[in-house]
């Protein structure tokens, strides 16, 4: 090991600095690799309770870190993307995950660490294949870890020569609750219950404590792991705080349940005959193994109890659901949440068209109201998706920026549609009540007609939005749309020669309401035109169609 003339002191921070940098590094690196597939991962979730725990064990492999995993979860649950069903799965998944990492750096692979992170760091600035970076950055990362864990391993040895140190540590052995509380404050404070392993597995290995102790530290950093999640739920709703308390009260009572057979524990471990870090790393293995073993078959037995602790309050009012993925730098991913609380102001917008048509049948006051909060609603939506999305489009690449310029775009269709809805029907049916007026019988028929044909284009545009392939079949309908309202036009004005009454009347509402129906169709429609690059082919150019 290189000797820098620094005190010890100096040795301990810096190699737990190197460590958390160096698992940060390689955590960030693996997020992006497997960004797509912590996507999928992520959408597969509610299969079944086995899936469940398989993601929660993948990603915390893949953030290295089980209290990042949760605290992603608590964002997951404070936007009602999952369950605490679910959550409860994962969470148990975190647990064995986070056993993978203390494994690895139990061995004594320090000789390698420079090496490795030379290769790798020439590699990192010779390649230019992103993918070829992230795999030399992860390996980096890994470099900096094991790095940092020799230097901590150096100064415990050092330290342990120390007496005033000693004297410390020798009170720390007569009271093990005094180990217990300080890996859980030591953990709650680096945020990595790996680091706080880590320094155990030193501190045993130099002597400072004996490995009963360093059991003691390893409950102690199970439950201090548990502070990133309990602060991150601090200011969520009541899904959030329900995951951060089912993680502390899983940990909690896992340690409360293995606590008094510590002792047998250590028998058993000690049988493999082998160094003291790896009787913390298979100890540390078994005990959340264990206990996920035994809570699988009580995981929904625990969601009630929580749901019950922290149950929903009239404050969890409306709002953005899949937009609190601030875990991720990644535009993809951004894009990939941002479009799951799009089809939900979709669905809103289309149940206001689904509705427009019942404002001209009778003065109900509670549907106009109806329609007011649902364009507030949309209004929303809008500004958060739009916000969200322009703060991720400063991180992203070319394609990925476009992406988002595109998806900006279809919600401003979106929101233009409800705001039509809103201000302009709303209006005209205002108007024709207050006018005590009625559509003729057959004026009344055609619009029920353009109605639902516009409930049907508008469904098949926003499909299309999340299926290219439908794009043809929304502008088809939407051109088919386009005929059907001057076919009705034409029939309006033959009624206005024949001189009925209902239809001078009701004439200019009919006619404007006609126009409406079909701005909104061709608002929906507007992303399948750019999405197929479609081409004149009856005359008119594909800007004359989308007007």
């Amino acid at each position: 090991m290189l000797d820098f003339n620094n005190s010890y002191f100096v040795y301990l921070v810096a190699g737990v600095s190197f460590f958390l940098y160096g698992s940060s590094m390689a955590s960030t690196a693996l997020q992006k690799l497997m960004a797509t597939r912590i996507t999928t991962l992520l959408n597969r979730i509610s299969s079944s309770q086995i899936l469940s725990i398989s993601v929660g064990v993948a990603l915390t492999t893949i953030l290295q870190s089980s209290g990042a995993v949760t605290s992603m979860l608590v964002g997951l649950g404070n936007a009602r993307v999952i369950r605490l069903q679910q959550v409860m799965g994962i969470i148990i998944g975190t647990a064995i995950g986070s056993t993978l990492t203390v494994q690895l750096i139990s061995f004594d692979l320090a000789s390698y660490a420079l090496p490795l992170f030379t290769l790798s760091f020439i590699v990192y600035f010779i390649t230019r294949k992103p993918t070829v970076k992230n795999v030399a950055t992860v390996l980096m990362g890994f470099g900096l870890l094991f790095v940092g864990l020799k230097m901590i391993s150096i100064s415990a040895h050092h330290f342990a020569k120390v007496e005033m140190l000693s004297d410390v540590f020798n009170t720390l052995r007569e009271n093990s609750f005094y180990s217990f509380l300080a890996a859980t404050v030591f953990c709650a404070f680096v945020q990595s219950s790996a680091v706080t392993i880590g320094l155990a597995m030193s501190l045993a290995s130099a002597g400072l404590i004996p490995v009963h102790d360093a059991f003691i530290w390893v409950y102690g950093a199970n439950i201090g792991t548990t502070a990133t999640a309990l602060m991150a739920a601090a200011g969520s709703n009541y899904i959030g705080k329900q995951v951060a308390w089912a993680h502390f009260f899983y940990k909690t009572v896992s340690v409360l349940i293995f606590y008094p057979i510590t002792l047998y524990f250590l028998d058993f471990i000690e049988t493999f005959q082998t160094s003291a870090p790896r009787m913390i790393a298979n100890f540390h293995f078994f005990f959340n193994v264990a206990s996920a073993l035994i809570f699988i078959p009580f995981i929904k037995m625990g969601t009630k109890l929580i749901e019950k602790m922290f149950p929903k309050t009239a404050g969890d009012e409306f709002g953005a659901e899949f937009l609190t993925m601030d875990f991720y730098e990644n535009s993809s991913l951004a894009i990939s949440y941002a479009q799951r609380e799009i089809m939900r102001m979709a669905d809103i917008v289309l149940n206001m068209i689904k509705d427009s048509v019942h404002l001209f049948e009778t003065e109900d006051t509670s549907l106009v109201q109806s329609i007011k909060d649902r364009d507030n609603q949309v209004d929303f939506l809008y500004r958060e998706i739009k916000m969200f999305l322009l703060d991720h489009a400063n991180k992203s690449t070319t394609v990925v920026h476009q992406s988002i310029m595109n998806t900006i775009m279809f919600i401003s269709d979106l929101e233009r549609a409800a705001d039509s809805i809103d201000i302009n029907i709303r209006t005209l049916a205002a108007k024709k009540h207050a006018l005590k007026l009625e559509f003729s019988s057959e004026g009344l028929h055609e619009i029920q007609v353009m109605h639902a044909q516009v409930v049907k284009v508008a469904s098949m545009g926003i499909n299309a939005y999340d299926n290219p392939e439908m794009c043809e079949l929304a502008i088809q309908l939407k051109r088919d749309l386009a005929k059907l309202e001057i076919s009705f036009r034409e029939n309006h004005i033959s009624r206005l020669n024949r001189g009925l009454r209902e239809t001078i009347n009701t004439s200019s509402i009919h006619l404007d309401l006609l126009s409406e129906y079909r701005r909104i169709a061709s608002l929906l429609c507007n992303h399948a035109y750019a999405t197929t690059k479609a081409k004149p082919s009856t005359g008119a150019t594909p800007t004359e169609d989308r007007s």
